[in-house]
């Protein structure tokens, strides 16, 4: 008995020299040289509990979740009663967004020896102390049902993508259920500033709040160097093709005046002769029947003035897949451009360049239908919030629309809104209703939107 007992103090007081080794070791430890001087101010305030929550909107390439995750893994080993704990909208974007972001910070910090990382359930464990970063999505509501970290509390709470929470009165729901246990929290809320300045986190983070501070970056006030030629050259180029989108994406400014989603739009006639011009073309197909109605949607892309123009569309209800693809070449829809023939060695002389057709992945047998009809179509690519993203990419380019040639898309783009909270509020989220020729517009452009190099 004695033996055991003396086993087990050894044991203790080994366990407890490794901690307080580890302890001393990141005492020493400073984020200072791994974040941008920009972020100091920021900094002092944390170190000092000047807020207990932080809101920091900002453009793309700002290092805000870079300088979130810092703080996280440096606070967490300075202090063995927190624990962090962190939410996106959608629990299927943490892997690659918010846990590599924390990989990262353990790992330029030099203290990934000190950190044990797994993915089911997805958690960070501290090694010396068993202190915790949970992640969680707040898609499903039985995740924050009594969630408690080992020991002590969740000081450290981080929404990264703030706006993509459907409201206040959710972000207030979850801040209940994990701030219990003391005082001193640190409440992080990084995010891209939606388009419209009515947008419920815009509006969130511009209201005088003591106990909370609002730090606006963007990518001018990081190193250059950390961000990559090319980086930049995207940024000036958008500058200077698009200042509206580059002040959004870049600045991180709510540029909208209201709930609009496509404010990039320019109504005008487009003539044949720019038509004759226009050398790319795609076509997107969303299918419906009854209360919805089959869309197709013919665009042409204009890479050098990142500019896309609506040509022609399909708009009927209560149609079979034959009738669609009988008027698909009825109007020529199927030719890339009917006024363009190419030289085929295959075929032995000029021919005509078939239009290739995205369409719903939704519907593969509508998509087996159109194939036996001689159409070239094939499925579209969708993955956990592929819906923002795709509205995104087209919110960054020009779009050119004439009403005379796609009435029911002009009508549909320029009436789109954001929704709305209960209190009228706009949320960064877009309605699944009213948006046949926007889903057909989306997937005409699918292989541009996922093209290597071409950014949201």
């Amino acid at each position: 008995m004695k033996n055991v007992e003396y086993r087990l103090r050894a044991i203790e007081g080994i366990i407890g020299n490794k901690v307080k080794a580890a302890q001393e070791a990141t005492e020493q430890i400073s984020i200072l040289p791994h974040i941008a001087s920009v972020y100091e101010p920021l900094y002092d305030d944390i170190q000092r509990g000047g807020h207990t929550t932080y809101y920091l909107p900002g453009g793309r390439g700002s290092c805000k979740s870079s300088f979130v995750s810092l703080e996280l893994i440096d606070g967490i080993m300075k202090d063995p009663e927190a624990n962090g704990i962190v939410f996106r909208a959608v629990g299927a974007t943490l892997r690659d967004s918010v846990f590599t972001q924390c990989l990262w910070a353990v790992d330029v910090l030099g203290v990934a020896h000190l950190w044990k990382a797994h993915v089911s359930p997805m958690q960070m464990t501290y090694i010396p102390t068993g202190q915790v970063i949970i992640f969680r999505g707040l898609d499903d509501p039985l995740k924050l049902k009594s969630i408690r970290p080992p020991h002590g509390r969740f000081k450290y709470i981080w929404f990264e993508e703030l706006c993509e929470i459907s409201g206040r009165n959710k972000l207030r729901s979850v801040l209940q259920s994990v701030m219990r246990g003391g005082s001193g929290f640190r409440v992080f809320g990084s995010f891209n500033p939606p388009i419209s300045r009515s947008n419920w986190c815009n509006v969130l983070v511009d209201e005088p709040d003591p106990r909370a501070i609002t730090f606006r970056t963007d990518y001018t006030q990081v190193p250059a160097s950390w961000l990559g030629d090319d980086f930049v050259a995207e940024a000036e180029r958008l500058k200077e093709i698009n200042p509206q989108a580059y002040r959004h994406e870049y600045l991180g400014e709510a540029v909208g005046s209201g709930g609009e989603v496509f404010a990039n739009i320019t109504t005008r006639e487009i003539t044949d002769d720019e038509i004759e011009q226009l050398t790319y073309t795609y076509a997107g197909v969303d299918f419906g029947f009854s209360s919805d109605p089959c869309a197709v949607i013919k665009v042409a892309f204009d890479s050098k003035k990142d500019t896309i123009f609506l040509l022609d569309e399909i708009y009927r209800r209560h149609c079979s897949n034959k009738e669609l693809a009988d008027m698909i070449k009825e109007k020529g829809m199927d030719k890339r451009n009917p006024r363009k023939i190419y030289y085929s060695q295959f075929a032995g002389g000029y021919v005509e360049d078939h239009q290739h057709f995205v369409a719903d992945c939704a519907e593969p047998k509508s998509i087996y239908d159109l194939q036996g009809q001689g159409l070239k179509v094939s499925a579209c690519r969708k993955f956990p919030g592929c819906v923002l993203y795709r509205i995104k990419w087209l919110q960054n380019r020009r779009i050119v629309i004439d009403p005379a040639r796609t009435p029911n898309a002009h009508r549909e783009m320029t009436q789109y809104e954001y929704c709305r909270d209960k209190d009228g509020e706009f949320l960064a989220d877009v309605p699944d209703k009213n948006n046949h020729c926007i889903d057909a517009l989306a997937y005409a452009c699918d292989g541009l939107i996922y093209k290597k190099g071409v950014t949201a």
